[in-house]
């Protein structure tokens, strides 16, 4: 696989082309996936429910972080490489700046940060100083004991038109993708149309530019619970190479996800 950078997402959002992702923590899984051209691969702090056992991603660190990130991009020299910013490691833009440096440090090609239009600042000094960002909107599971669980977001007119203006503020600070997760379609089909960044989603239906699965719920293993969105390839393929090459042509094609794996 060659080596991927934004300006090939971008490339392809122009072109309509679709594309895959996938969480990853340990570089044999990385390397499967670079075997199979998964082009993104996210180090995500849902290791702390998946690895660790938790029942919120919240325990995770910037060191649990940095160190499964050292892993995969050991295993995946070749993919675009996010990391997630943990909870509370980015609540001022210099906290966020000095921890987004261990992790680029670590092999990360990009950060990712959960939160609206309070992010501003944070993006465009991350940005302004060579770190690139990926902001997620949506269910945002750091804000679990917020939301009171986890919940579909924007399904009312008032909350659906601000996730738009806080997608659009967040591209205009620097944010080179947009993620959303756990929203309607039909937002995030919106949202999609009017960014000129690539837009990644995950329970958001297939109108967005690309998707993205927890390594464990597209194999069907998850320790906790498998969510309504997603799908068990292994099933289907009984074979975990077939299953990621499955994964990333059914997103390619469109036929992932469905109405069966999509909130409306």
């Amino acid at each position: 696989m060659k080596k991927i950078n934004i300006n090939d997402l971008m490339k392809w959002k122009n072109e309509g082309r679709k594309f895959a992702t996938s969480t990853a923590y340990d570089a044999s899984f990385a390397a499967l996936f670079e075997s199979q051209e998964m082009p993104v691969i996210l180090v995500g702090d849902s290791l702390g429910m998946v690895l660790q056992g938790h029942n919120d991603t919240l325990p995770v660190t910037v060191e649990d972080i940095a160190y499964h990130t050292r892993a995969v991009r050991a295993g995946s020299p070749n993919c675009l490489l996010m990391a997630d910013m943990p909870f509370m490691s980015y609540a001022t833009p210099q906290q966020a700046c000095e921890n987004a440096a261990t992790l680029m440090r670590a092999g990360a090609n990009m950060v990712k940060l959960e939160g609206g239009d309070w992010l501003v600042d944070t993006v465009r000094m991350l940005t302004e100083r060579a770190v690139p960002v990926c902001a997620h909107l949506g269910l945002t599971p750091q804000s679990v004991n917020i939301f009171g669980g986890y919940k579909v977001q924007g399904r009312d007119q008032k909350n659906a038109d601000k996730m738009v203006r806080d997608a659009l503020a967040l591209q205009e600070a620097g944010a080179q993708i947009i993620l959303l997760e756990c929203v309607p379609a039909e937002l995030a089909a919106r949202i999609t149309e009017v960014l000129d960044v690539p837009v990644i989603g995950i329970g958001a239906g297939n109108g967005t530019d690309g998707q993205i699965l927890v390594m464990h719920d597209m194999f069907g293993i998850s320790a906790n619970y498998m969510p309504k969105f997603s799908k068990n390839f292994l099933a289907e393929t009984g074979d975990m190479r077939s299953a990621v090459a499955k994964y990333i042509a059914d997103v390619e094609s469109g036929a992932f996800p469905d109405d069966a794996h999509t909130i409306a």
